[in-house]
């Protein structure tokens, strides 16, 4: 299969401007590919850098070095040097991501929240609020709830909204912060269903999964992150 990310000799710090420059090593020389159809989840302890080299891979980080590679549209893109409106192409067409909290969008309905990565692909409102509601079907979301704003919704209704808005557009590749955290057994399993039939079509899925369970259910390998040493001076 299509290798569609290419990470290579990643390292990330940060560096604490108030406390005289203090550098905070986190990854050091991270080396990832992952193909179309393959699901790999980062493992490791709390603090060893997951979210950290999720985030890189979304572009939301900049890379201390190393190179953080996406197939976009028939090339490679590297997000460590791209320009932000490269990103920004990248994210729309080929790059999803769903992270643990739905950033809500105020006094917008549901179905529209949904929707809206296809509306800005150029997939007219009728459709999009169609495929949206067929999502939303799915994740056992009560009907009722559509065209409500999910600003009140409870955290596990959020997260169902989350996912279906993460999956709706069907990129090649997609990013998952925890899709589970919030969600009872039978919920979970739901979303577990979407995920592992998105990575059976192709989409090249990395993910952390604090549920063993789910994680076993959808993870084709494990990729260890390690813990890296904190060089904070006196």
């Amino acid at each position: 299969m299509e290798t569609l990310i290419d990470v290579r000799g990643l390292t990330k710090a940060f560096v604490l401007h108030n406390r005289n420059e203090a550098r905070i090593p986190v990854l050091d020389d991270v080396n990832l590919s992952v193909a179309a159809g393959e699901c790999v989840a980062l493992a490791g302890p709390s603090g060893a850098g997951k979210s950290t080299l999720l985030r890189c891979l979304y572009g939301n980080y900049l890379a201390s070095a190393g190179a953080v590679c996406i197939r976009h549209e028939g090339a490679w893109v590297d997000l460590a040097r791209a320009a932000p409106r490269e990103i920004l192409a990248v994210r729309l067409r080929s790059l999803g991501y769903v992270s643990q909290f739905l950033r809500v969008i105020p006094r917008v309905s549901t179905l529209d929240v949904v929707a809206e990565p296809l509306r800005e692909l150029g997939i007219e409102a009728a459709a999009a609020r169609t495929r949206a509601a067929n999502l939303l079907a799915r994740l056992h979301l009560p009907e009722y709830l559509w065209h409500l704003p999910p600003a009140t919704f409870s955290g596990g209704e959020q997260q169902r909204v989350n996912i279906a808005r993460g999956l709706i557009a069907k990129k090649p590749v997609l990013l998952l912060d925890e899709p589970t955290a919030s969600l009872d057994v039978a919920n979970a399993g739901r979303v577990a269903d979407l995920i592992d039939e998105a990575r059976r079509n192709g989409t090249a899925i990395v993910g952390i999964f604090h549920d063993t369970v789910i994680r076993d259910r959808l993870a084709t390998r494990l990729h260890a992150v390690s813990t890296q040493p904190q060089e904070i001076p006196a």
